[in-house]
């Protein structure tokens, strides 16, 4: 005789009772893979972390002033209303700490890139990594890496030169990024302008579909290609030069490049930075998952049967090998589809990804669909404890949070899981829970009720819930 172990299931979003510890058998997994050593010459993180503390000294310093300077029960943050300096506040702090106006709003704008200063709608606050600066170096670490993964916005983009060129160069620099940390040495420009030569043109390639064989249907582009440019064409360097330039200056703006003698080098904070990278794009292609070629909603659903932590490590190296800003666009592409399940994921990718999500979480809010899922990322970027998350939404929103989950268990769980997901509801008994569950209007719930009553053990209850599966399917009351 067999018998099914119950595993916590990553489905509950709102807040569950606690079950049994799952026994011990469930937990067993395979070995370990080793931690990955770093390259030979590496410094220790505690070097690391000193370096990095050293390149972003003067952001914390301008960070540490509006703590004390612009807090709550203190002046006003700005004057304009805006999550930006004012020139009034930057005219202040300048003053306050002998440094010019620009100098201020350079290193101001370098801060929040690092997450040393967090923006919330029209107001900013330190950020928790200034709160553990000086004790705790991965805080400082984490705080590098946010700003070296932002490298395109530390200087301002060539203005003559066109949007789908910059584009293109930033999609282009991780290859580059990653010749630099192979080649383990000085790297001639001339060189890395080739490299980029070529990968352009491989992207402005992929954009195309090239029709093969006489007689096949004319090939529909998958992207705009501009008239006067054949993506089979290589990239003129006379195109690309400035925006290389641009990219390197960017790059040694945030500490992760040296150049000079017509030569560029990683410098060993960006060195490591970018062998992390490598060794999470590795790890996610030689795990069983292996996601890290797939769509955001193909990556969703190959995470969707693997525990936590190694979800968490597949969302990683997925994110790893892309641009913030087009993963984020993808992860809500994904969350705003049928499949609640992907939509849960999909907030708990944008979780890994942090405080570069939050204008995009923001923008959703108004979206019925994800309102809740936003507004609980949202609490939780606050710092919100994930289990008190939940009282930020109404009880209108918790219930249509509820029925979506259920809407995942229904599609991808077992039976007993819907019955035990009865539990996380607000609603003390069936009934009212059953009464507001009509209220709520979700497009999923007489699906979610007559599997719930398929599911459930008790007549009079699957009954109950029959019949209100049926009165929400003829608008009934």
């Amino acid at each position: 005789m067999t018998s099914r172990i119950p595993r916590d299931s990553r489905l509950r979003l709102v807040r569950p009772r606690p079950l049994a510890a799952a026994p011990s058998a469930v937990n067993e997994r395979r070995p370990r893979r080793p931690a990955p050593r770093p390259p030979e010459g590496t410094p220790a993180p505690a070097e690391l972390a000193r370096m990095a503390r050293s390149g972003l000294a003067a952001a914390a310093r301008v960070a540490r002033w509006a703590d004390n300077a612009l807090g709550p029960g203190r002046d006003a943050a700005t004057a304009d209303g805006k999550a930006t300096l004012s020139e009034s506040t930057a005219e202040r702090a300048a003053s306050d700490l002998g440094l010019t106006t620009d100098r201020i709003r350079a290193d101001w704008d370098t801060a929040r890139l690092a997450g040393l200063v967090e923006v919330h709608g029209d107001s900013a606050r330190p950020g928790w990594r200034l709160r553990a600066w000086d004790r705790d170096d991965s805080a400082v670490l984490r705080g590098w890496v946010a700003l070296f993964d932002a490298w395109s916005l530390a200087s301002p983009e060539p203005e003559e030169q066109e949007p789908a060129a910059v584009a293109e160069v930033v999609s282009a620099m991780p290859q580059v990024l990653s010749f630099l940390q192979l080649s383990a040495g000085p790297v001639p420009v001339e060189q890395l302008l080739d490299l980029l030569r070529q990968r352009v043109t491989e992207l402005r390639t992929e954009r195309c579909e090239v029709p093969y064989g006489a007689g096949s249907e004319p090939a529909v582009p998958l992207a705009p290609v501009p008239v006067d440019a054949d993506p089979a064409e290589p990239a003129e360097d006379a195109e690309l030069a400035p925006l290389l330039d641009w990219a390197l200056n960017a790059l040694t703006s945030v500490g992760a490049l040296t150049c000079g003698g017509g030569q560029a080098t990683l410098t060993p904070l960006g060195n490591w930075a970018v062998w992390v990278k490598l060794e999470q794009i590795c790890v996610a292609a030689q795990s069983p998952a292996g996601n890290i070629e797939q769509s955001a909603e193909g990556m969703l659903r190959g995470c969707a049967q693997l525990r936590p932590n190694a979800a968490r490590a597949e969302y990683r190296a997925w994110l790893a090998a892309r641009t913030v800003g087009s993963a984020v666009s993808e992860l809500l592409l994904a969350a705003r589809g049928d499949d609640a399940l992907l939509r849960g994921l999909a907030f708990e990718a944008l979780r890994v990804v942090g405080a570069p999500a939050e204008p995009d979480v923001r923008a959703v809010v108004e979206e019925p669909a994800l309102r809740p899922y936003a507004l609980l990322w949202l609490a939780e970027h606050d710092g919100v404890d994930p289990e008190d998350a939940h009282e930020v939404l109404t009880r209108e929103e918790a219930t249509w949070l509820w029925v979506d989950t259920a809407a995942a268990v229904a599609d991808h769980g077992e039976a007993p899981m819907l019955v035990r997901h009865l539990e996380s509801a607000l609603q003390p008994t069936v009934p009212a829970l059953l009464t507001e569950v009509r209220a709520v209007g979700h497009p999923r719930t007489v699906q979610v009720l007559v599997a719930l009553a398929a599911a459930h053990p008790d007549p009079a209850l699957a009954k109950a819930v029959r019949r209100a599966a049926f009165q929400v399917h003829t608008g009934g009351s």
